[in-house]
């Protein structure tokens, strides 16, 4: 039936513009009737009353309706565009009214469990840096911490790096205020600032941790600019190598529950001397060789040593009087090793499906 109007319609556009106004006001009333959801409601409005729409195109043919003729069909036009927009209107309204009865009409089983929001836990870096600051807690050191946006002589001079170091290059480190500004700012490349500025407030004997997020112009597969580290210093009299050794051997007792070996080897640093990087027997294999420590049967940690007569000229403690020892290594890299996971890329993805493997 609709088609057969459509047609009678088109037959007779050209000679009697009122007829065909009737016609497809009488076809978009019952196709309005029939539409059964809001989409298919609104796709017949655009169709029909759009700008292209086949009602809203009769309007052009008033021009060609003789003077007399033209109010006549105007009004009829307005009245007949009225007729339909209250049409959909009420269609609209009844197409809701159906939807909320169905919605109350719903049926639900009391008698199921409520679906429990997934609870949220610490990332695991965050979980490490709390396990490793509650260990030195125990072994007797203050943790501390500083600003991301360090004083360049705090990050490097009173640290005893040379002007020519490679670590104040603009390609290893991110400088805030730039080069050549009197007063140079930078975003700090390690958590040795947060010493210098303990040691410049508190007298010895001073024995504390500071761990935190450090940054660095590195950026491949195996370096991240933002990373985070924890270092230890303590200074007193009469301390040495051996008061550090025996300290990181309780410390990887301590964190990792195990009675593992520590090795020094030779190194340098500009705020140590003598300075040596400081290894840890595998926790994985015990020595005896695995792809955690690539057969090796040691884990590199970080770094440590005495702390440089030249640091503690800088916050004016006396060396001939006291000495001291400082250490630090990355917390990213403990929590590898603490959590068993293969690459470090994972902690920083924030995949879900990798953070609720750890409810910590």
């Amino acid at each position: 039936m609709v088609r057969s109007l459509r047609e009678e319609a088109i037959r007779t556009v050209s000679d009697d513009p009122k007829q065909t106004l009737k016609a497809l006001s009488t076809e978009l009333g019952l196709l309005i009737d029939g539409a059964a959801d809001e989409e298919s409601l609104y796709a017949l409005q655009v169709k029909y009353l759009g700008k292209k729409g086949a009602v809203t195109q009769l309007r052009a043919h008033m021009g060609k309706l003789p003077p007399e003729e033209r109010k006549g069909f105007g009004q009829a036009f307005n009245e007949a565009k009225l007729a339909i927009e209250q049409a959909i209107e009420r269609r609209r309204e009844a197409l809701a009214e159906a939807a909320r009865q169905r919605r109350l009409g719903r049926r639900e089983d009391a008698t199921l469990l409520p679906r429990r929001r997934p609870a949220g836990s610490l990332h695991p870096i965050t979980h490490t840096r709390r396990r490793l600051e509650a260990v030195f807690r125990q072994m007797g050191f203050d943790v501390v911490d500083g600003p991301h946006v360090e004083d360049e002589k705090y990050n490097f001079d009173d640290l005893n790096f040379q002007d020519e170091h490679p670590a104040r290059d603009m390609q290893d480190t991110f400088f805030v205020d730039g080069r050549d500004e009197a007063a140079r700012l930078v975003l700090r490349t390690h958590t040795s600032p947060v010493q210098i500025r303990a040691m410049l407030t508190r007298p010895p004997p001073v024995r504390l941790v500071a761990p935190g997020t450090v940054f660095r112009r590195d950026d491949d597969a195996t370096h991240s600019p933002m990373f985070h580290q924890i270092e230890g210093l303590c200074i007193d009299r009469g301390v040495g190598m051996a008061d550090l050794k025996a300290t990181l051997y309780r410390f990887v007792r301590a964190f990792f529950g195990a009675d593992l070996q520590v090795r020094l080897r030779p190194s340098f640093f500009p705020f140590v001397e003598p300075g040596a990087e400081f290894d840890m027997q595998c926790p994985f294999c015990g020595g005896e060789g695995c792809n955690m420590c690539k057969g090796a049967g040691w884990i590199e940690l970080g770094g440590s040593g005495m702390v440089h007569p030249a640091v503690l000229e800088a916050v004016g403690v006396d060396p001939e009087v006291y000495t001291g020892w400082a250490f630090g290594f990355g917390i990213d890299r403990m929590a590898l090793m603490l959590h068993t996971v293969p690459h470090l890329r994972l902690m920083f993805e924030g995949d879900v499906r990798f953070l609720e493997q750890f409810p910590c």
